[in-house]
């Protein structure tokens, strides 16, 4: 989308400010509305749809502390989840920048604003919308990832180049963070789209299971074997094999598997003839690269060999604004599916999903709010209709550990930075390779 096509409302008290942001969008967006009174938001809301809403953040209150801005972002993002907002005022103050983000918001700018800094700011936004949707087009037709975050949109732009080639790809993330659906996604989106798509979760295959599911078999290979039957490669031939959990299979079963990604050849079990197969490889795990490169758990011959792109799907806790798209998009899902009533989502139940960890990823927010869903009365979702599951509250100090290195390291980078560049945050973005925003949400994540 190109901001001459942009439609974006403007909500400040101040007059001059909004005959100023008037003057500068009017003769470069396609619409542009300008409102005294927030109260007026969501008349105007349910009438129009809005790209980005640029959003002051004190109406005539006596102690400047941001607290409306927040207030009416949330009430935004309530009627509008997909709704980008920028948050404007005159009293720059890091923690209330933090917390804009935090909430959901885009970008925090600072009276007097620059005009070109707010341009580029609507500019970024804009883009990463049209990437999101552009990519998001070619999932709809059987599945559909939903995320507008800085963190997935880097996973799209991924996926929409390596799709369409044969390379072997790893999905990594942990559990319940949707590497299935990406492998899906991969597929549909692939020269081999109309071919079979064949899933094989590895980790639970025994060692006898492992190469007669994989391989196939010759009627009489073994007691149980009473006819000739082709195993997953030959299965996916044309198509796509996805191995999940590859990262569980023993030392043993990683050399068989080897040998046929080599000769791209199959010996069902008791023959000597070899089947030739062509498949495209995508696996999966929960393991990190690290524990892949200890050659005592996983071959690093093997590794080269599924390993061609690898794409890093990020846990539900680093997706920002992601949680409330995700939200609604589930509870949607299941009011249609259980016949129920259109619901509302009360401020408390969104603010109780969003300091929740989510050790279980989006698996875990579909569960919960699909209980939510069956056990609430009436047409409004509160805090308390929302119930977390015990089995995954467990893991959450095991979540903890395992990312604590890394997070020391990007934290103590960032601190430098910061330092190097007297506070100065988009200097420091710059030097560190990200946005404005994106370095906001990682001080946030660490809470300096």
């Amino acid at each position: 989308m190109q901001l001459k096509e942009a439609k974006i409302l403007v909500i400040d008290d101040d007059e001059d400010v909004l005959t100023a942001l008037r003057l500068l969008l009017k003769p470069k967006v396609d619409l542009v509305i300008v409102e005294k009174n927030p109260n007026a938001l969501q008349g105007i809301l349910s009438k129009q749809d809005f790209d980005v809403v640029i959003l002051d953040m004190n109406f005539n209150g006596l102690v400047n502390t941001g607290n409306e801005g927040i207030f009416w972002l949330n009430k935004i993002k309530l009627w509008k989840p997909a709704t980008d907002v920028i948050l404007i005022t005159a009293y720059g103050d890091i923690d209330l920048a933090i917390r804009s983000l935090k909430e959901g918001a885009s970008d925090f700018l600072v009276k007097p604003w620059k005009n070109e800094k707010l341009l580029e700011s609507i500019a970024e936004i804009l883009t990463k919308k049209k990437k999101a949707r552009n990519f998001k087009i070619k999932l709809n037709s059987a599945t559909e990832i939903i995320g507008d975050s800085e963190p997935m949109q880097e996973v799209f732009v991924k996926l929409k180049k390596v799709a369409p080639t044969d390379a072997n790809i790893l999905v990594l993330g942990e559990n319940g963070t949707g590497k299935d659906l990406i492998a899906r996604s991969i597929h549909e989106n692939s020269l081999r789209k109309n071919k079979p798509f064949v899933k094989v979760d590895v980790g639970a295959l025994t060692s006898t299971l492992f190469e007669s599911e994989l391989f196939g078999y010759k009627k009489g290979a073994f007691t149980d074997a009473r006819e000739d039957r082709k195993g997953r490669f030959e299965a996916a031939n044309g198509g796509t094999l996805f191995l999940d959990e590859i990262g569980n299979i023993s030392l043993r079963q990683q050399a068989r598997l080897l040998t046929v990604l080599q000769n791209r050849q199959v010996t069902p079990l008791g023959s000597n003839e070899a089947v030739s197969v062509d498949i495209r490889l995508i696996c999966a795990t929960n393991l990190s690269l690290s524990d892949l490169a200890d050659e005592n758990k996983f071959r690093k011959d093997l590794m080269y060999r599924i390993n061609t792109v690898d794409l890093m799907i990020p846990p539900l806790r680093d997706r920002g604004s992601d949680l409330t798209l995700l939200a609604h998009h589930f509870v949607k899902l299941y009011t249609e599916k259980y016949n129920k009533e259109t619901f509302n989502l009360d401020p408390e139940f969104l603010k109780k999903l969003k300091t929740h960890p989510f050790p279980g990823n989006v698996r875990e927010l579909q569960y919960a709010l699909e209980k939510a869903v069956i056990m609430a009365e009436g047409s409004v979702l509160y805090a308390e209709d929302l119930a977390f599951s015990p089995i995954e509250q467990q893991t959450e100090s095991d979540l903890k550990l395992k990312t604590t290195n890394l997070d020391a390291v990007e934290k103590n980078t960032i601190l430098k930075v910061i330092e190097k560049n007297k506070g100065n945050i988009s200097k420091s973005a710059k030097e560190l390779g990200i946005t404005r925003t994106a370095l906001y949400r990682r001080l946030n994540k660490y809470d300096l």
